[in-house]
């Protein structure tokens, strides 16, 4: 899928004369272990450091709300997934799936564990003591083997996360670049997963 999309990118929105990239290199200098050290704490790990909290923090307090706040009987975690439901089947996932990525910005890693606190109504993102209880959650959740796969091709093609996202931003200097960035991969697993779930389910094999 990356060398069909660079080919596409290259023939539409990429067109137009190669470009040349010069790099000219520093003179040779005796590395410094201090400054080595020094340099790569504050350029490398404060920094991402630095991003990674101005994104989650947010995004942790978004999804405790969306857990907890109540609608009448539902929180609006459920409310959501119930509205995104519809178009989640014809991906074959469900609302709370989709709902998963998309709190999932800041950081895809804690996309299952949205599923599951969501699955088990709990509130706060926890994991399970083990791959049967999580079998045993999905199953009874109504996942099959179709559920499964469409997640994992959503999970390799979906947008980037939000420190991705901010770092093409950063580097880009362009909104346009990155809303280009974010919305390539995301169409394309949208696409992907509805023309996996479309021919499965017209072969009868779901």
């Amino acid at each position: 899928m990356t060398l069909a999309m660079s080919k596409i990118l290259s023939k539409t929105i990429l067109k137009g004369l190669p470009s040349t990239f010069t790099l000219e290199l520093p003179p040779y200098r005796k590395p410094q272990i201090g400054r080595v050290i020094v340099r790569s704490i504050l350029d490398r790990t404060l920094f991402v450091l630095g991003r990674a909290v101005s994104v989650a923090a947010p995004a942790g307090l978004i999804i405790w709300s969306m857990a907890n706040i109540q609608i009448g009987n539902l929180s609006l975690l459920s409310h959501c997934a119930g509205f995104l439901d519809p178009f989640a089947r014809l991906l074959g996932m469900d609302g709370y799936i989709i709902m998963a990525f998309i709190l999932g910005f800041p950081a895809n890693e804690i996309v299952v564990p949205i599923i599951i606190m969501s699955y088990m109504s709990t509130g706060s993102i926890l994991e399970l003591d083990g791959l049967d209880k999580l079998r045993q959650l999905l199953v009874s959740n109504g996942w099959t083997w179709l559920t499964a796969v469409c997640v994992m091709l959503f999970s390799l093609m979906h947008w980037p996360c939000g420190t991705t996202c901010w770092t093409i931003k950063k580097e880009s200097q362009s909104w346009k670049w990155t809303l280009v960035s974010f919305m390539v991969p995301t169409v394309t697993g949208i696409l992907i997963c509805f023309v996996f779930t479309s021919i499965v389910r017209i072969l009868g094999i779901a």
